[in-house]
């Protein structure tokens, strides 16, 4: 597979970034396979922010890259309108990370199979979850997270849902960024998804939907 895509959202340059991904849509390549390549690409953005290569602008200019693509190849995933609804899935990036771009592509994933889902946005504390759980009463919760810094705000939630007396009502998966099941230890959640359609396969088997 090439790299070109990878590469230059990942050294932030945006026009050839947007000239490869619209070639590749044009060109009929697997759109899973592009927002793929997106994904690693912003592995290597994270990474290099870690390692204080990268700061703030960077970040947000891969965001603005990253939904740009989400919106070109959009229109090929989504062509299955008439979906049975399955159940209700809670989502949001955990408190101190803003990253949305994993987050937003398993929310339309989720969507486009069929899946009712509350989008809590970025940013969000632990309390809100659980206030969230109480309203909306979904069966599964999605914590996102691309920094590591994520990782013990992912364990903060899980824990303040346990406390709110909701942990045996919802399962739990987490996502984005450097995840494992040594992470999802950490956590306390019931499972990680490693992409997209990863997090929509756990949805659908604990909810019971084929």
């Amino acid at each position: 597979m090439s790299k070109e895509l990878v590469n230059a959202i990942a050294d932030m340059r945006e026009p050839e970034a947007l000239r490869v991904a619209k070639e590749m849509v044009e060109g009929g390549s697997d759109p899973l396979a592009i927002l793929g390549e997106a994904r690693e690409a912003m592995g290597i953005v994270g990474q290099r922010y870690e390692e204080g290569t990268y700061f703030l602008p960077e970040l947000i200019l891969a965001g603005v890259m990253l939904n740009q693509i989400a919106d070109m190849v959009k229109p090929q995933l989504a062509e299955a309108p008439d979906v049975e609804r399955h159940g209700k899935v809670l989502i949001g990036t955990v408190e101190g990370d803003i990253h949305d771009i994993g987050k937003d592509i398993v929310v339309f994933m989720l969507d486009v199979n069929g899946f009712d889902v509350l989008d809590l946005g970025i940013d969000v504390r632990p309390e809100k979850f659980v206030e969230a759980i109480k309203d909306f009463q979904p069966q599964v919760v999605g914590l996102s997270g691309f920094l590591t810094l994520a990782f013990d705000s992912m364990k903060d939630t899980v824990e303040a849902i346990k406390k709110a007396g909701l942990r045996d009502k919802v399962k739990i998966m987490i996502g984005g960024g450097q995840i494992s099941d040594e992470i999802r230890k950490h956590t306390g959640a019931d499972a990680y998804g490693k992409d997209a359609m990863a997090g929509v396969s756990l949805a659908k088997e604990w909810i019971g939907a084929k």
